[in-house]
């Protein structure tokens, strides 16, 4: 069975993320991106495992679906969807602040759980060490090596993978808190390290070049604080619906069975180039070597990002890629995509309007922006909407690189092709 599978996001009791993360808003979302498979985030928080315990039942073999009795959903109800179609997998995000090597660390970790039992047990065990209730990410002052042998003395089954590995202030190969290397974090339970997370800010082929990251399998996924940003990063595979499936299927990266994740584009995340924030300065990795990684505005330290780290740690050249690694699909989010083609706000009616009408009349977000053709797509909107899914289809995008928390920003359509748009518009 081919589905896509979303395993990092948070509930409505982590920080900054929206009052609408809950089950049943979770489970309706999914069906309209067209996600199979949701992690349910934050499983160490009491109040959110309490919830999930009550309102889900098991499905497949380690996977859950809502309840009946869950099922009173709060999106928009023009949308036409199956009922309780989507499966959860146990997930939570814990952040590890430590001292290694005369540096302080501060690591990311997703963890995926096989069962209700293995996560009541990690949750004893990491109330002891940190407060559980604080947030739905709990921050730990633990070695994240020891984490990692908490958790599989709890359960072998259980998946433990460095989130957003090259993020710069909570990535493993991180320029402020990170590590040269697996090993270097984890030392003799670097074996047991069969994933990492590619991060908004980074894709694949960056990753290819870094020798650890080849070792293991690269997955991806949205890290969502809001329903919209659900599988904005996903994962697809071709398996039997089940927990074991999922975990062999990443663990022995087989592309028969892991098809391709969908990525950002690594550009549009908030720390692929070099910067300063708060002095408005974006910096590729070489304009920073010019000026020794100091803000030329105002003397301070830049902010080291993505594509730069990829550059110290690589060994092989751009353009490398491994032999049968698990390919990738470039994506920008369908409201994105209307938005421009219309040159209007994403949050506009509009642009809500169209979204609705491609759902309705495909069937999933995901449906839409890989699989529909492009006359079944002019027929349903118009001829702008169905180029700009195709052109983000084909890799034919600008993006200005983001930098030091600022998100980049994509464009489909030229700016010339935009003013030649608007003076048709007004002609008419």
């Amino acid at each position: 069975m081919e589905f896509i599978a979303d395993f990092h996001i948070h509930s409505n009791y982590s920080r900054a993320t929206s009052s609408g993360m809950n089950l049943e808003n979770l489970s309706k979302w999914a069906e309209i991106k067209g996600i199979k498979v949701l992690g349910t985030g934050d499983f160490t928080h009491p109040e959110w495992f309490k919830n999930l315990k009550e309102k889900l039942e098991p499905a497949e073999q380690g996977l859950y679906k809502l309840k009946v009795q869950s099922e009173k959903l709060k999106v928009n109800e023009n949308f036409i969807t199956a009922d309780n179609t989507t499966r959860f997998i146990l997930t939570s995000e814990i952040s590890c602040i430590y001292s290694k090597g005369g540096k302080v660390r501060k690591i990311h970790i997703v963890v995926l759980a096989p069962d209700f039992q293995s996560v009541e047990k990690i949750n004893t065990y990491l109330a002891r060490i940190g407060n559980l209730k604080a947030d739905g990410r709990p921050i730990l002052g633990l070695d994240s090596k020891e984490l990692l042998k908490i958790i599989l003395d709890v359960s072998e089954d259980c998946l433990f993978v460095p989130a957003h590995c090259m993020t710069p202030w909570f990535g493993i190969f991180g320029s402020k808190s990170g590590f040269n290397s697996i090993e270097e974090c984890f030392e003799d339970y670097s074996k047991y390290i069969y994933a990492l997370e590619t991060g908004l800010s980074a894709d694949c082929p960056m990753l290819w070049r870094i020798p650890d990251a080849r070792k293991t399998a690269l997955i991806s996924n949205s890290d969502a604080h809001s329903l919209q940003k659900i599988g904005r990063e996903a994962n697809v595979f071709n398996i039997e619906l089940c927990y074991s499936a999922i975990i062999d299927a990443i663990k022995s990266k087989n592309p028969q069975k892991f098809l391709y994740t969908i990525e950002f584009f690594p550009q549009e995340g908030k720390y692929h180039y070099d910067g300063h924030r708060d002095c408005g300065i974006s910096l590729s990795p070489l304009e920073s070597k010019k000026y020794n990684n100091i803000c030329p505005r105002c003397g301070k330290p830049l902010t080291i990002g993505v594509l730069n780290r990829v550059e110290q740690l690589a060994d092989k050249p751009e353009g490398f890629k491994p032999e049968n690694a698990i390919p990738f699909k470039s994506l920008v989010p369908l409201q994105e995509i209307i938005a421009e083609a219309l040159e209007v706000g994403v949050s506009a009616k509009q642009v809500l309007r169209e979204y609705e009408n491609l759902i309705k009349r495909f069937g999933s977000e995901f449906e839409v922006l890989l699989k529909t053709s492009k006359q079944e797509l002019e027929l349903a909107a118009s001829p702008k909407i169905a180029e700009g899914i195709i052109r983000v289809r084909e890799g034919r995008v600008f993006v200005e690189p983001g930098y030091d928390g600022v998100f980049g920003k994509v464009r489909i359509f030229s700016k010339q092709e935009q003013k030649k748009d608007s003076k048709q518009a007004t002609l008419f």
